[in-house]
Parts: structure tokens; sequence; C-alpha cells
């Protein structure tokens, strides 16, 4: 099937009032796990490529165009996506590349710089048909770069969507990035306000550290693309921790990175069902 839009995939949950699954993509066999767990729900899906990624393959090109052979040989609708990308020179090779969307990420500066990073990001990524998510109030976890406990005020995300032209905004209410256990505590009261302030969809990143019935709290609420990328990690180390200890002569990566792929798709398949119940 042709490769999917991210904004199509979007719009069709938003409109129908579920969420939509990013799943960051660290290497091939992640790639081809989120697909394989797609199918088996039978759900669209976002393959996300961070900048962290990128920065330890040491280029974007051969994870871009890897994680795009795998989408457009997909049975079921798949979008590729640029994630928490703070270089504007990636975003705009990964325009280059074919990506259909791209999260450019200037949370860290002040209000009035983030605006204004923003804004050329979007006018570059729209003359080029891709979509474009950025983030207001700065999601914690990234190594201490951004402030723990920073919530996304309403009233500057009504203005921040307006000034820039975004496509989606990833708000911080109360997720944070990298958490290995599942009992982040939301603020569905401001969710519910952000929807109302904003006609862009809202992104919930940090999404491992949020039990199941949250996550489907938070998208009736007003979310609807969900960021997971260290719950699927847990996934695939604890497969590949098993298989080695079972097998302590095994030398060859296929024959543990092959429970690992499996298990990842078995999370994929699980979330995206909980994210858009049939």
């Amino acid at each position: 099937m042709p490769l999917t839009p991210t904004d199509e995939i979007v719009r069709r949950a938003r409109a129908a009032g579920t969420g939509v699954g990013a799943f960051n993509v660290l290497q091939l066999e992640h790639a081809e796990a989120i697909v394989a767990g797609a199918a088996s729900a039978d759900r669209p899906v976002i393959l996300q490529i961070s900048e962290n990624t990128v920065r330890y393959h040491g280029a974007l090109e051969p994870v871009a165009l890897a994680s795009l052979a795998i989408a457009r040989a997909a049975k079921t609708p798949v979008a590729v996506h640029l994630d928490h990308a703070e270089n504007v020179d990636l975003v705009r090779e990964a325009v280059g590349l074919g990506l259909g969307s791209v999260m450019f990420d200037a949370s860290k500066l002040p209000y009035a710089e983030n605006v204004a990073a923003t804004r050329e990001v979007v006018e570059h990524c729209h003359r080029h048909g891709v979509w474009v998510e950025a983030e207001l109030g700065e999601v914690g976890g990234k190594g201490g770069a951004h402030t723990p406990g920073v919530r996304t005020d309403p009233d500057e995300a009504r203005a921040f969507v307006a000034a820039t032209g975004v496509d989606a905004l990833a708000v911080a209410v109360g997720s944070t990035h990298q958490m290995l256990t599942r009992d982040a505590v939301l603020d569905f009261d401001l969710i519910a306000r952000l929807r109302a302030a904003v006609d862009t969809p809202l992104v919930l990143h940090g999404s491992s550290g949020v039990p199941d019935r949250d996550l489907v709290a938070a998208i009736a609420a007003g979310m609807t693309k969900v960021n997971v990328s260290t719950h699927l990690n847990k996934a695939f180390t604890l497969a590949v921790r098993t298989h080695l200890a079972d097998h302590p002569a095994a030398v060859d990566p296929r024959h543990y990175l092959t429970p690992a792929r499996a298990a990842v798709a078995h999370e994929v398949a699980h979330l995206l069902t909980v994210l858009a119940p049939s």
C-alpha cells in the first residue's frame, strides 16, 4: 500500500474520537515489529525517528529510507515521522527524503524565540506538503533539559498555534519521557481545556509512563496522537535478556532479536487496540 500521510491518519482518528499510536524506531527490527503489530491489530500506525536515533546511527538517511520502505510494504496505513528534531537542517533533510511529517522541538527556547523558529519551520514544511508538530510547555524527562512540573497554558497554546500555523501540538499535561513505570498522573481537566482552546490535534509525549486506562481517558479528554518509545524498549530488552539467559552460548544476533521483535509487535498490537477500540 502507498505511504499514508501522517495528517490523514491523525485526522481520521480525531474524527472518530480515537487515538493513533506513534512508536519510535531505533533500528530496523523496531520498524518491522511496529508494522507487524499494526497489521495484527488492523490499525494505522506512525513510525517515528528521533534526532537521538539519528545521532546514534550517525545519519538520518539509512534509517529513514529503511522505515519508508517498510511503511510502503505494510498491509495497514503507515506514516513516517521525524520526532523531537531541534536541528532545522535535520528537518529540511527529512522533508527532502520524503518523510510526511516532522516534530520540531524549540520548547527549550523562550516563548517568542520558540514561535519565530517554529513558524520558519512550518513555512518551509508547508511549501513541501509536510505536516508539522511542535511542543509547548516542555514535556519532561529528556536528560534534565526540561523543567519538571511545567504545564501547557491553554491561552498560550491558542496564541502559539495561531502565530506558528502548526498542524499538531505536543502539550505538557503530566507525562514524562523515559519512564520505566506506568504511574504518570495526567491532568485530564487540563487536556480538556487545551482541546477546547485549539483546533489542532493534541499529542501526548511520554506515554510509556501512562497506564492503559489513563490513555483511554486522555483520548476521551482530547488527545489524539500518542507517542510511545520506552515501553517498547523495555519489552525488546527483556526478550533479549531472557533469550540470552536461556541460551548462554548464543552468538547469532538473529536468534535473540527475533523474540525481541515479536515482543515489540505484541505490545504495539495491544496498545493500538487500547487507543482505538473496535
